[in-house]
This record gives structure tokens, C-alpha cells and sequence, in this order.
């Protein structure tokens, strides 16, 4: 039996992209779940873990009840912890109707790294592979921004019209994972590029990958003033300390 985890009823929004998370472990998955649940309160988050009979393995029946589930027209992405749960989910794959199947993705990513990221894309509205992609992305979390720490800078403009703010962080357990998903989610409301400290502020684990902590500077940027509302907001979210004492 699959455990769940879903978004009470009420008004029906555009239905968002759904997670399975297959582990062997059913305390593992349901974890998981409860994890991801405080940064993507209205995605429908599946916990497909242990065997049928409670014990260590994974389940077809489990899985496949799963991507039922959380299938409600969006797509569904599907993310596993060891090699014999991505041939549970493959196999329960292969059973689906072809329509279905056209919908659901299988992520090659870490089940919690990956989980967590893809949680939060799809909690903002990210369609089936911009979720795809966030849960891909924690295979390599902190290879980019050290390779872009060593790029070479570009040749200076004669106008530099970069929008900056610094901001310091207040929150008494700095930028863990709840506030870092609201970061992202105030974020993805704005059509502009932003960085913070280097990392892209769309990117959960980019950000976390900072280790900010209370009393750190932050500095948000972006290239030009079409960024100021977004680099603005981002900054008095941080000041503001999250709503945390």
C-alpha cells in the first residue's frame, strides 16, 4: 500500500506535477514525504516504501498505486534510493497505459537532494520537466558554482548597470530548507534574473549549498533594473528573517 501525503481539499487550482518517492525502507518514504511536505504544502507527494508486508524492499503494487495517486493530468516524476527500487519503478512503468506513461518520468537523482528540489519546482508550478529537471540537478548541487568560481570574469562593460543589495541574515538557524523554499518561491514570481552570492536564486539546492548563516551577508544582484522589484524583494525577505525569531 502506498502512503500518502496530499493537499486538503478546496479550491482546485491548475493541477500540479505529482512525486512518488520508492524507497525500501517505509519509515525512509514516509520521512521523505513529511520533508518535503514543509517546503511543497500542495503537492501531491506519494510515499512508495518497503515491502507489502512492512518489511525492507520494495513493492510493485506499491508503486504502481503510487503513480496513480499522484497522477492528476500534470505528470508525475519518480524518484528512487537503490538499484532494485529503479527496477520496481521501471517495471511498474512498463504496466502502465501508454497514455499515462507518457506522463510519467523516472529522475535519475538522490532521493532526498532530488526529492526536496523537485518538491519545491513543482510547488511553484514547474511543468513536468522544469520538475524533472530540478530533481536531476542535485547529482551535481555545488559542481557549478565552483567551476563558475574559477571562470575567467568577463571583460568589463563601460556601463555597469548591475542592480544590487546586501542583506543580513537574521534568522536564528540561517537559510536551512524551509526558508531557503520560500526564497525561491518569492523568487519564481518574478520573470528576472537574480543571483544570490553567485547562485541563481531559483535553484533550492544551490542556495542551501551556501551554508548561510545568522550574521552572514547576502548579496542579491541582478543585471540591470528589469531585476530591481525581484533583487528588492529577495533582500526584505531575508531582513524580515523569515518570520522566525
Amino acid at each position: 500500500m502506498s502512503d500518502s501525503s496530499a493537499p486538503d481539499a478546496g479550491e482546485s487550482p491548475a493541477p500540479s506535477v505529482g512525486l512518488v518517492f520508492v524507497s525500501h525502507s517505509r519509515q525512509i518514504a514516509a520521512g521523505l514525504v513529511e520533508l518535503a511536505r514543509q517546503m511543497a504544502p500542495t503537492v501531491t507527494l506519494i510515499a512508495a516504501g518497503g515491502r507489502d508486508d512492512g518489511g525492507i524492499g520494495t513493492s510493485f503494487d506499491a508503486v504502481a498505486a503510487g503513480i496513480a495517486d499522484a497522477d492528476h493530468g500534470a505528470g508525475v516524476v519518480v524518484l528512487c534510493d537503490l538499484g532494485s527500487a529503479i527496477l520496481t519503478a521501471e517495471t511498474a512503468l512498463d504496466f502502465l497505459d501508454d497514455e499515462v506513461r507518457a506522463r510519467v518520468r523516472l529522475a535519475d537523482a538522490p532521493l532526498v537532494e532530488g526529492g526536496v528540489a523537485a518538491a519545491v519546482a513543482a510547488e511553484v508550478g514547474g511543468d513536468l520537466a522544469a520538475v524533472l529537471s530540478a530533481a536531476e540537478s542535485a547529482r551535481g548541487a555545488g559542481a557549478g558554482a565552483a567551476a563558475s568560481a574559477d571562470a575567467p570574469a568577463p571583460a568589463a562593460e563601460a556601463v555597469d548597470r548591475t542592480v544590487r543589495r546586501t542583506a543580513t541574515l537574521r534568522n536564528r538557524d540561517g537559510l536551512h530548507a524551509r526558508p531557503a523554499a520560500d526564497f525561491v518561491k518569492l523568487a519564481s514570481t518574478f520573470d528576472a534574473e537574480v543571483s544570490v552570492n553567485g547562485r541563481d536564486a531559483h535553484s533550492l539546492l544551490g542556495i542551501m549549498g551556501l551554508g548561510l548563516t545568522r550574521g552572514m551577508s547576502v548579496e542579491i544582484t541582478g543585471p540591470d533594473e528589469r531585476s530591481r522589484a525581484a533583487v528588492d524583494a529577495l533582500a526584505d525577505l531575508i531582513e524580515s528573517g523569515f518570520g522566525e525569531e
